[in-house]
Formats: structure tokens, sequence, C-alpha cells
């Protein structure tokens, strides 16, 4: 059965509506002295740990690329109860004499960092980065080709993403048939995982971080994270403060709030992304609205409310309702780019054809051709669930459904729900094992400056999230990105690109807090 829009919406950076073809890694050796590095400086490290630090690692061929698998514990609170495999993808610096390694992760949870890099490194980390670092991502534990979460085929993610439940959205009857897929979908990712969902956390995963540092020598990390990723980053340094070296967290997640207060401030994000959308759309000449942005606004909640009553029939026989509507604006929004798509997608709607939306929520469900090229959806909830624990009273909800219908109309219908009294809607509630992350604040005392970037109009990472996670810092820098979309870095604001760059080519953070028009 189709899930609601997730309480938490996937945070992946660079979201624009356009195809993406994967290349695969064909592996051949590398006759180098660059086969293996050296190992950083394993001080301190326990005797269960000291062998995962100073493995060899392997590089080979992979395309224009190196590609390596690094073994982990499956468990780093009990390090020989199992291992996995952690897939890793390298660009040496260009130059041939690079300053260390610059570790990137694109967020998610769930989104390849491996193919991210793979399928632009320019996207990844602009153009000058590349020359003086050797460029480094791996697939988080739980990810693409790491040991991955497993769940369902193709067929069974269509029915669990875009089937419509029966009855009227709120009955009795709807809300089994959601519980019902949201069981389905957790027995599924226990049956088929090898046993490795408790240990899909970010927690777990920043350890794994600090051993990809380790194995590739570098006495400190530098890393760049995007939306998810800046969560990935600030748990890290809170982990080991004294191992932090260069770090930008771009697009930054609050660490501090649980998951009903980031579902709702991401809701009410999306509601003024797809406000300042409207306005664009309406000063065109193609805009399927009319009137002032509020007339606008209410037209679409009208459209959203007609395909939820009258879902529309796609050629392939999937039927456009108000969920996989709105996942296909929620698409469009991450980019300005994307705005004239969604327009594309609107309009076309509004004449009965779904084709366009439908192409808008497959990119963003990394659908193809009737086929996933990733486990995204899978491992979104798995971390989604082990990193917030369901704290929530029925007050709480009440609160947060108020807040959405006040701030977020347009959306609120198909985001907020009482999973205190319905806890079949929320996914989590039959996860099968309980969740072991908290929501608190993060200071990593006596870390190196961590530069935090921060977009106004960004939808899926709001802006006062970015500025509550540089105050949270002991060094936190906060970089302002002045306009729309998701993240600032490589955005095309000279002003953000050149504090960056020079930040991890010189280490000179900004001198303050920066405000970039």
């Amino acid at each position: 059965m189709t899930r609601r829009l997730p309480r938490l919406l996937a945070v992946v950076a660079g979201l624009a509506a356009a195809s993406v073809t994967l290349s695969g890694c064909l592996f051949s050796p590398i006759p180098d002295e660059r086969t293996t590095s050296s190992p950083a400086p394993t001080d301190g490290l326990s005797a269960d740990v000291l062998p995962y630090y100073t493995q060899t690692v392997q590089w080979s061929a992979c395309g224009s690329f190196q590609c390596a698998k690094v073994t982990a514990p499956l468990d780093w609170h009990a390090p020989s109860a199992g291992r996995i495999e952690l897939a890793v993808i390298r660009q040496t610096a260009l130059d041939g004499h690079p300053q260390g390694s610059l570790l990137v992760n694109p967020g998610g949870p769930g989104a390849s960092a491996v193919s991210f890099l793979r399928d632009s490194l320019s996207t990844a980390v602009g153009s000058e980065l590349p020359k003086t670092y050797d460029v480094v991502a791996f697939d988080p534990r739980g990810v693409g080709a790491s040991t991955a979460v497993t769940c369902l085929d193709a067929a069974g993610m269509d029915a669990h993403l875009f089937d419509i439940p029966p009855g009227t959205r709120g009955s009795d009857e709807w809300n089994a048939a959601v519980g019902a897929g949201n069981a389905s979908f957790a027995q599924a990712c226990e049956a088929h995982s090898g046993g490795i969902l408790p240990y899909i956390s970010t927690e777990q995963s920043a350890r794994d971080m600090d051993l990809i540092r380790g194995v590739l020598g570098d006495e400190k990390l530098t890393y760049l994270g995007y939306s998810y990723g800046t969560k990935l980053g600030a748990i890290y340094a809170e982990l080991f403060p004294a191992r932090v070296g260069r770090l930008v967290l771009d697009g930054a997640m609050d660490p501090s709030i649980g998951e009903l207060g980031v579902s709702t401030a991401q809701a009410i994000g999306f509601e003024s992304s797809m406000r300042a959308y409207m306005a664009s759309c309406l000063a065109g000449t193609d805009c399927p609205f009319t009137g002032t942005v509020d007339d606008g606004m209410a037209d679409l909640g009208t459209m959203l409310a007609r395909v939820d009553q009258s879902p529309l029939a796609n050629s392939d026989g999937r039927m456009l309702g108000a969920d996989t509507l709105l996942t296909a604006i929620v698409a469009a929004l991450y980019s300005q780019s994307s705005w004239s798509y969604l327009t594309t997608a609107l309009t076309n709607v509004d004449a009965g054809n779904p084709a366009t939306a439908f192409q808008l929520a497959d990119f963003y469900y990394n659908r193809s051709n009737g086929t996933y090229s990733d486990n995204s959806t899978e491992a979104f909830t798995a971390y989604n669930c082990m990193d917030y624990a369901r704290t929530s009273t029925a007050a709480d909800v009440d609160a947060a459904n108020r807040t959405l219908r006040e701030k977020a109309p347009t959306v609120a219908p198909y985001w907020g729900s009482d999973t205190v009294a319905h806890p079949e809607l929320d996914p989590c509630s039959f996860w099968p094992v309980p969740a072991t992350g908290t929501a608190e604040p993060v200071s990593a005392p006596g870390a190196a400056p961590i530069v935090v970037i921060g977009t106004t109009g960004d939808p899926a990472t709001p802006y006062d999230w970015a500025v509550s996670l540089a105050h949270q810092l002991s060094s936190g820098v906060l970089i302002t990105r002045v306009g729309e979309g998701h993240t600032g870095f490589n955005k095309g604001n000279s002003c953000v690109d050149d504090a960056v760059e020079t930040y991890f080519r010189d280490g000179t953070p900004p001198n303050g807090d920066l405000r970039c028009e």
C-alpha cells in the first residue's frame, strides 16, 4: 500500500529534474604506489578495533576513479560480533600532490555517496577542490554498494509507494490499509537484510567515517557534508572532536530536534518554497494558475484535493493521488532550476495527464522504467527509524498539526497525522528493533572551526536549522546564502564558494559569520 509522505523527507543535495545514468565500476588492478594507503596513527585504539584501522585497502580502477571495499564492525560497541563492508570511491588529486583526503556525503539518509561522486565530480565538490585533494566518498552502512538494507523487489516497492489505499483518507479502512502496508514493508526489511537493521544508525555510520579517515592515512577528517550529511558530520564531531580537521556542513540539519519537529519544520519550508515558486510561475506566461499567490496556492490545494478524491491513471497503470503529486512537487522544489518542470507537471495534471508528475516522483525515488537504481528508500526508512525515538505525546502531535494547518495549509492535509492515536500510520511503529538515537544538541568542544552553511529559502533544511547548529557547535561559523533551493555551495554564489574553497585550501574560515547575497 502507498505510504504517506514520510515525516522526514529525504534531503539529497542538488536534486534537479533530470535523468541520471549510473555507470558501473569495471575493476582492474592499479599498478602504482597508490594501491594501498599508509594508515593514520593508531594511538588510543582498543585491541578489538585496531585490526580494522590497520587493514590494507586494495584500490582498483573503476572507470576514471578508484574503488575499494573497507571492512568495518557490524556493531562498533561489540566489534567482534560481526563484520560489514563499506564501498569506497576515490578521485586522486588532479595536480598529483594531494594535501589530504576530502570526504563527501550527498545526504539522504540513504543516498549513495559513491554514485554521487562517480556521476559528477564537479557537482559533488566543484572544480577547484579536486585539484589539491583526493576526493573520497563511501556508501554508508546499509546503503548502495555497501552491506545494504534490502526490503522489496521493484513490484513491491511500486505497490508500497504508489498504490492508493481504499476508503476515504483518515477513515478506519484507509488507516488500516496504510498500516498493513507499513507492517508488510518492515517485515520484508527484517527478512531480507541479514540482521543488520539494529546497526543502521547515524552514530554507527559516523564511527565508520572515522575508520575511513584512518585507513586513508589522514590524521584528521576533512569533510564536506550536504543535507543529512551535515547531521553525519555533526555527530562525527561530537564523537571525535580532536580528529576534526576542516569540516563544512551545507544545508544543515539540527540534531537537537526530534522527528516531529523536523517534520513540521520541513512542511513549513516546502510550503514557503511553493509560495516562492508560485510567485515566479504567476510572473511567467505559461503558468496554469492566475491571480495572486494566495489565489494560486488555493488552486493548488484544490488540485491536490481533486486527485486525492479522483486519482489520475498513468500509462503504466499507476494512479496519481495526492501523495504522489505532493512528492512530485517536493522533488522539483529542491532546485530552482527544476521549477519549469513543475509548471509543466501541474499544467498537465490540470489537463488530466499525470505523466510529468510521475517523472518527477520517479526521480525522487530513483526509479526508471519500472526499476529502482538503488535502495535509498529502504535505507532512508532504516536510518530514520533507528535515529529518532518516538517520544511525542498526543498533545505534541495536536500542536504540530495545528501549526501545520496555520503555516502550511496546502501541505497539511497530506503531511500531518495523529501517529499517537494511529501509530499504524508511522512506518517506524512496525520496525523490528527500537530506536537507539536521541535528539540532542552537539557542541564538539575543542574541535577545529566547523563551517555551517544555510540558505534562506531552503525547503528541505530550513535556514533556522543552520543558525541553530552553528550556535550549538563550540567552533561553529555560519555562512548564510540568500536565495532559494537546497544547499549553498557550488550553486553559483561566488561569495559562498570562495569562502568554502579558501577554508579547504588554507584552513582559514570566515572571520565571523558571513552573509552572501
